[in-house]
C-alpha cells in the first residue's frame, strides 16, 4: 500500500484506455477473482474476473505472461489499477454485451482523465 499523496499522484497520471505493458504476477483462483498485474506503477494492477474469459479459464494468461492491459478504472479503496486485456484472447468472449450493458459510455471515456482535478478553492 502506498501513501495517500502518492496514490493520487499515480490516479492523476492516468487516462481511461491507457495501455501499459504488464506481467501477469499472481492468478490466485482461476475463475474465481481475476489476476493481478505488474504495470511498473507504485500501486497494483488487477484484471476483475468478469473481464476475462468465461467459458474456458485455462485460455486466461498465466503468471509470467507478458502483454498489454488498458486502464478500465482504479479501486480507490484497494489503491488499484484496474485493467482490461488488450489480447482479444484474454478478453471475455462477451465483452460488447458487457460494455452495452454495464458500461455504455466506455467508448468516449477514452482518454479522459481517470480521476478529476479538484476544484480549486477560492
Amino acid at each position: 500500500m502506498v501513501t495517500q499523496a502518492e496514490w493520487e499522484r499515480v490516479q492523476g497520471e492516468l487516462c481511461f484506455g491507457q495501455v501499459f505493458t504488464g506481467t501477469v504476477v499472481r492468478v490466485p483462483r482461476p475463475g474465481a477473482i481475476g489476476v493481478f498485474v505488474d504495470i511498473g506503477l507504485s500501486v497494483g494492477g488487477f484484471v476483475d474476473v468478469v473481464l476475462l474469459p468465461r467459458r474456458r479459464t485455462e485460455d486466461w494468461p498465466v503468471e509470467g505472461t507478458v502483454t498489454d492491459f488498458e486502464v478500465w478504472w482504479v479501486h480507490s479503496d484497494h489503491q488499484q489499477v484496474r485493467l482490461k486485456p488488450s489480447d482479444p484472447k484474454y478478453l471475455c468472449e462477451d465483452f460488447a454485451d458487457f460494455v452495452a450493458q454495464f458500461r455504455p459510455t466506455w467508448p468516449s471515456e477514452i482518454g479522459e482523465a481517470v480521476r478529476r482535478p479538484r476544484p480549486s478553492s477560492l
